[in-house]
């Protein structure tokens, strides 16, 4: 019941960040130079036809009014249509949420497999080999930029070894792609097409790779400063002194003191993978919210743009509620 209350009232907070940043992204979007109407008329349009195009987008209305129908419209699941493709927001969001989920998902999941194993090495071989190496690879992964890495991994195992799938989706061409959740993986295993899922993977591999090697580095720097925290602790050194098992040490002390501090980081991290997927899923063609978001950004977009402000604030509030949960449940001393 106490964890229940504490999310109850944390996803009743989530309404005024939600409306102020509503008012954020309607507002400042707006004052971006560029008429979005001037991008889908043709160049032999006449004022007539602007007016025209601008009425029917009802991009004529006061500010206000304007804002007004589209909280409206976005408290009934209705987030308007596309200026540029006349699609439903609503339908768009519904295809790509789940294809950039996937990615960051899997790649968050990598990531913290890699910071964990690796920051916990470093710490037990302190100023040894292993942690210089790995402390070398964490300020390689955190000041390299996502889409140069992306591209050279592109060139190198596309381009030169000829072990990776073009950068051009999700599967191969001629294969069909089942539709259930959305989830390409887990669609591919409902439908029983080993083929299919074997391609998803296939063409999983740099994308993942790309966003895993950027948040792995801050994560691993996060998890060997606890880990070595820990090791100096008295609490750990009087279990050492004790007699323990090297298994019983590394479970219930190192191990679990060291995660203490991972959840929150890794909710930053994932709030900042969410942003910079927009850059990779451009360069790999991976047609998730990101390069849909890009793409409205370009064109002056406002429906997309303000669906996807909207979709990554909440996916924040989201990610920093579940993050608080499992602290709590690692630490007995946070309170919810």
């Amino acid at each position: 019941m106490r964890v229940a209350a504490y999310v109850l009232k944390r996803l009743l907070l989530l309404i005024p960040v939600l409306i102020g940043v509503s008012l954020i992204a309607f507002f400042l979007i707006r004052l971006l130079p560029g008429d979005p109407v001037l991008l889908i008329v043709p160049e032999t349009a006449t004022e007539a036809d602007i007016a025209a195009a601008r009425e029917r987008l009802g991009l004529d209305q006061p500010i206000l009014t304007q804002y007004l129908s589209y909280v409206g419209g976005a408290l009934t699941g209705d987030f308007g249509t596309s200026i540029t493709t006349n699609r439903s927001i609503s339908a768009d969001l519904a295809q790509r949420i789940p294809l950039t989920l996937e990615l960051l998902i899997y790649s968050m999941a990598v990531a913290l497999v890699l910071a964990v194993i690796g920051g916990v090495a470093a710490a037990r071989h302190w100023h040894k080999l292993p942690d210089k190496v790995l402390r070398f690879a964490a300020l390689f992964g955190n000041s390299v930029p996502e889409f140069w890495l992306g591209l050279m991994l592109i060139l190198l195992f596309y381009q030169g070894l000829h072990v990776a799938p073009p950068p051009s989706g999700r599967v191969d061409m001629d294969l069909a792609v089942p539709t259930h959740t959305g989830f390409i993986l887990i669609d591919t295993l409902i439908a029983g097409n080993g083929k299919a899922f074997l391609s998803a993977l296939h063409h999983l591999m740099l994308p993942v790779a790309t966003l895993a090697i950027t948040v792995t580095a801050p994560l691993l720097r996060s998890v060997r400063a606890s880990a070595l925290e820990v090791l100096a602790s008295d609490n750990y050194r009087c279990a050492a002194a004790h007699g323990l098992a090297p298994r019983v040490l590394r479970q219930r002390y190192l191990m679990r003191q060291t995660l203490t501090r991972l959840p929150a980081l890794s909710a930053i991290v994932f709030g900042n993978l969410l942003g910079g997927s927009v850059l990779i899923e451009y360069v790999f063609s991976w047609q998730g919210l990101g390069q849909w978001a890009l793409r409205g950004m370009q064109v002056r977009d406002y429906p997309v743009i303000q669906a996807f402000v909207l979709v990554a604030a909440t996916t924040y509030v989201l990610i920093f509620l579940l993050a608080d949960v499992i602290q709590a449940a690692l630490d007995p001393r946070v309170k919810m």
